[in-house]
């Protein structure tokens, strides 16, 4: 089992909504102290966020790698914004750089207001087929494939990198929508969840084990632990103490708006109540009340958290990825409308076509053009 720290590339807070007596802002020396006490610690590796609400994650940890020796950078980056082939010449330069310390989180995007901020007019379910696409090539690159692909969003020819790392990053996938399933299942070597009480965790584990026995697991979770149960419990009281009902509800009211089927599978756990938060034992809802994102805390002693996972990430060949977070800022909405004459939505069946390929510098053939 790995465990990973999270690198709050937002900016950070003591509390779970920063105040302007709690916030910490944002800088590389405070990234760097954060980056090196995770590696001192032992944790294998830092997650960063995507968005148009934080920094930008690739500009982020390549910075650290020069302040750290061992710890890998979980990077959050979004398909379909560049091309699969500059994609794979960015994860191949940060791998080999960095001494193979890279692996990929990949966010297809959950809510398509804020996809419109990066100019993507894909609803969501061809936002995923795009990702299957995209992945197809990525991968291929990054195994030293040259690769000609005519795809529904995707197209390269004769694609190529001229340096391929010794090591592929592993690549991380979340998303519990039913299209994300299958494009999980077949690009993606972990697949990651937020904390969910047991039962749904691993009812989520096996729909995606059904597609790819194989699969890898990791879950995302905060962890309030203090030297006594009683103490941690207190804590996790006292985070939401100075938050006031009305906050709760904007906060809210923004959630219901989601497109993310995990967003909402995170407000279902507490239905906006603040007096319904434990949802299993040591699994408290609180942080949901009031951002969006992974919302659930582990809370309790410091008993080994192997004995409080759910039982179906302990007993599979799995990397658990546990990371503690900082602040969520709210998204603002996001700017302009489709184009009239652009579609955004997916074909009927969006096909894949199939490739052939050859090892780097070899004679690459395409089938199936459009």
């Amino acid at each position: 089992m790995d465990f990973h720290w999270f690198l709050p590339t937002n900016g950070d807070s003591r509390d779970i909504v920063g105040t302007a007596e709690s916030m910490r802002p944002l800088t590389t020396k405070y990234l760097g102290q954060i980056a090196r006490s995770a590696e001192q610690l032992g944790f294998v590796g830092a997650l960063t966020p995507t968005g148009a609400w934080c920094e930008d994650a690739w500009l982020s940890t390549a910075m650290l790698t020069e302040v750290t020796e061992r710890l890998k950078f979980l990077v959050a980056f979004r398909p379909g914004l560049i091309s699969p082939t500059l994609a794979a010449q960015m994860a191949s330069t940060f791998q080999r750089l960095s001494g193979n310390r890279l692996l990929l989180n990949v966010v297809t995007g959950g809510e398509s207001r804020e996809q419109r901020q990066f100019g993507d007019f894909l609803d969501k379910d061809a936002r995923y087929a795009r990702t299957g696409e995209f992945l197809t090539v990525v991968n291929g690159l990054l195994r030293g494939e040259t690769i000609s692909y005519d795809g529904s969003f995707v197209t390269v020819e004769e694609a190529r990198l001229a340096r391929v790392p010794s090591q592929r990053p592993a690549i991380y996938f979340g998303g519990s929508s039913k299209a994300a399933g299958p494009v999980a299942a077949e690009h993606a070597d972990v697949y990651l969840t937020w904390g969910e009480p047991p039962a749904q965790v691993a009812g989520k584990l096996a729909w995606i084990r059904s597609l790819n026995p194989a699969m890898r697991f990791g879950i995302r979770l905060h962890v309030i632990t203090r030297d006594t149960a009683e103490a941690a419990w207190a804590e996790a009281e006292r985070l939401l103490r100075n938050v006031s009902p009305a906050d709760i509800e904007a906060v809210q009211q923004g959630l219901r708006r989601s497109e993310s089927v995990g967003q909402q599978r995170m407000r279902e756990l507490h239905g906006g109540d603040r007096d319904g938060l434990v949802v299993a034992p040591n699994l408290r809802a609180g942080v949901g009340l009031v951002r969006g994102g992974a919302g659930t805390a582990l809370v309790g002693s410091h008993t080994p958290l192997n004995t409080v996972l759910p039982g179906d990430l302990r007993g599979h060949p799995a990397s658990p990825s546990t990371c503690c977070g900082g602040r969520r800022r709210t998204r603002r909405p996001g700017c302009g409308r489709p184009p009239a004459n652009r579609s955004a939505t997916a074909p009927a069946a969006p096909r894949l076509r199939r490739i052939r390929r050859s090892p780097a510098g070899g004679p690459a053939t395409r089938s199936g053009r459009r």
